[in-house]
């Protein structure tokens, strides 16, 4: 057992940097409906903007959020957006997530108010694919975010795991 405290020693620690961050438009959101239990809607993204030290671009309109809302409340969230670096290269961006909290705080984020990101908990893990060798590198990352959901969409500051 002493070796895996050696090992969470020298691994223990998990660090990261910033990526970028990214705004999202939402458009509409399509009630689907599903089995007792589970709610699907998928929302229409619309164009948005990241930026960030080593890219910033736009997000392309066209993508969409697949989201399941589960009976306690948490949003399960399937993203695919596409985005278009300001020097032209285009980036295919996944990601799925979840937004979490306590039932006053997601009633009023359905209402559309502002409520503090510190009150609920909205996570994303994004992958990327670029055959753009100057963003070739995205294609070998782990990266995460932390989401802030707005009335006219969420906004992300992502980060590279290290």
């Amino acid at each position: 057992m002493d070796d895996f405290g050696e090992a969470f020693a020298a691994l223990g620690e998990l660090r990261a940097r910033p990526l970028f961050v990214m705004k999202v438009g939402v458009d509409h959101i399509h009630k689907i409906g599903g089995p007792a239990g589970i709610d699907r809607r998928v929302g229409e993204m619309l164009a948005g903007r990241f930026a960030g030290e080593r890219l910033s671009g736009d997000v392309l309109t066209g993508g969409a959020d697949w989201q399941i809302v589960r009976a306690d409340g948490a949003v399960l969230l399937d993203a695919r957006v596409v985005l278009r670096t300001d020097d032209g290269a285009e980036i295919a961006t996944d990601y799925s997530g979840i937004r979490s909290g306590p039932a006053d705080a997601i009633a009023r984020l359905a209402r559309g108010e502002p409520v503090d990101p510190a009150d609920y908990y909205f996570r994303i893990a994004p992958r990327f694919s670029t055959s753009d060798p100057r963003y070739e590198w995205l294609n070998r990352i782990l990266a995460v975010g932390i989401g802030h959901r707005l009335p006219e969409g969420p906004v992300y500051s992502l980060f590279e795991i290290l």
